[in-house]
């Protein structure tokens, strides 16, 4: 696994309580996610796949923290996460989750950075064989695309995380009166990118999806009660985004072709 890790490897949604299944149907309307309860016993917990893929998991905010606004969480793999969980607070992060085992997965933990965004570190069993693909795959719509942080200090971010898992500096955008937009990359390929804080009330990261055409889920969005703040716009590379908020309020983006048959 040692390619892999820092690597993006799956996405959680964090919902209100009392609206998974509404959460599960609008990312199945807007995404084209095949959304299904997992089983597992005493845990109710949505497994979403996209072309038999899993990519992203649903579940609604635990009680001790019921409070916390709906949003997603990137996870990123790791080869060791109790070593790494190590590595964060050493560097200033913090664990608020300590590592533990889910039987079949993996042993994971839930983190922040020293500027306040919340991600998770997952070390992945060993699989035999084909996996059956990843959560994060460029090229396929539904699945993650593009990780976004915007932070309140993104040159220590960088520092951090680069640290942490490798990852490389990139092209720098300059966005003006909004600073620059720092792209980064994980073994040469641009996996995402890094900005100040921009409308962001604190630091977060914001998981973006493939779509086949960014227009038409800006019109699903709308359709299936969620709110576009911005978009489309055409990014460097000649691809369109549009950012979004979900009917509960958790915010995500997407990212392709600006209409379906480009």
């Amino acid at each position: 696994m040692a390619d892999s890790h820092g690597l993006p490897c799956w996405y959680e949604l964090g919902t209100s309580q009392g609206h998974l299944g509404s959460a599960g149907v609008f990312y199945a309307a807007i995404l084209g996610w095949d959304v299904q309860d997992s089983g597992m016993e005493g845990f109710v917990y949505h497994l979403a796949a996209s072309d038999g893929d899993m990519v992203a998991g649903l579940m609604e905010m635990p009680d001790d923290v019921a409070h916390v606004p709906p949003f997603w969480m990137l996870y990123f793999s790791v080869g060791d996460a109790d070593k790494t969980a190590a590595d964060i607070e050493a560097a200033g992060g913090e664990i608020h989750r300590q590592p533990q085992d889910i039987p079949g997965t993996g042993r994971f933990a839930i983190a922040a950075d020293p500027q306040g965004a919340a991600f998770g570190i997952l070390q992945p069993l060993p699989m035999e064989g084909d996996t059956g693909g990843n959560a994060f795959d460029q090229s396929q719509a539904g699945h993650g695309n593009w990780h976004e942080l915007m932070s309140s200090d993104p040159d220590a971010g960088f520092d951090f995380y680069s640290g942490l898992f490798g990852w490389q500096k990139s092209t720098p955008v300059d966005m003006g009166e909004m600073g620059t937009y720092q792209l980064f990359s994980h073994d040469g390929a641009d996996i995402g990118g890094m900005m100040g804080l921009g409308n962001a009330p604190v630091s977060c990261w914001l998981p973006y999806f493939g779509t086949k055409g960014v227009v038409t889920a800006m019109e699903r969005i709308r359709e299936h009660g969620g709110e576009v703040i911005h978009g489309p716009q055409e990014v460097p590379g000649g691809a369109f985004i549009a950012i979004a908020r979900d009917p509960q309020g958790a915010h995500f983006a997407v990212v392709g072709p600006k209409d379906m048959n480009e």
